[in-house]
């Protein structure tokens, strides 16, 4: 499916106004990161359980915990980050950071206070930024694990930040 057709392209890059996009393509078997703060640890046992069998065609990740949980009960491949408030949170970041990562099934509890409120709204906005699937309820996890374009490649389009913090010195160069 080409969703990019409607950018103009040179190389890899494009260019609309001053603002510069890059394409960036997720493989075929993608690498899903599952989160689930306790509250919805239950909830997300029994979604994995249930999609299992496409779960298992893909790279997984998860924090500590709930990696564990899932791990123990389901048997499944998973590499292990911390614990999300011991600073997983931030690994999948860096992770996402590092085109390492096109997904994330995040199911957290929007009424419960977190002290690392921080680390979890810096996730969502990393996975913004970098243009991630981010699914942070079951419903979107669900729409997300039954797309055709879960075992298709995909080509996605997000800003080059590099290539906007490099124009905006020069920019401010010229000053």
């Amino acid at each position: 499916m080409d969703i990019n057709r409607h950018f103009k392209q040179s190389n890899n890059t494009v260019n609309m106004s001053e603002t510069f996009y890059e394409r960036i393509a997720f493989p075929k078997r993608k690498r899903i990161a599952l989160v689930a703060h306790d509250t919805r640890k239950k909830d997300m046992l029994e979604w994995v359980g249930y999609n299992k069998a496409q779960l298992e065609k893909q790279e997984l990740f998860a924090t500590g915990t709930t990696g564990s949980i899932l791990k123990n009960k389901l048997g499944l491949n998973i590499t292990l980050f911390k614990s999300g408030p011991l600073g997983g949170d931030q690994q999948i970041g860096a992770k996402i950071a590092e085109h390492g990562i096109e997904v994330v099934i995040f199911l957290w509890d929007p009424l419960m206070s977190h002290p690392h409120e921080p680390d979890i709204y810096a996730l969502q906005r990393i996975a913004t930024t970098y243009n991630i699937v981010l699914a942070c309820d079951r419903s979107t996890a669900d729409f997300v694990i039954s797309s055709p374009l879960m075992g298709e490649k995909y080509e996605k389009v997000v800003i080059d930040y590099e290539r906007v913090r490099l124009k905006r010195i020069e920019s401010l160069m010229k000053k």
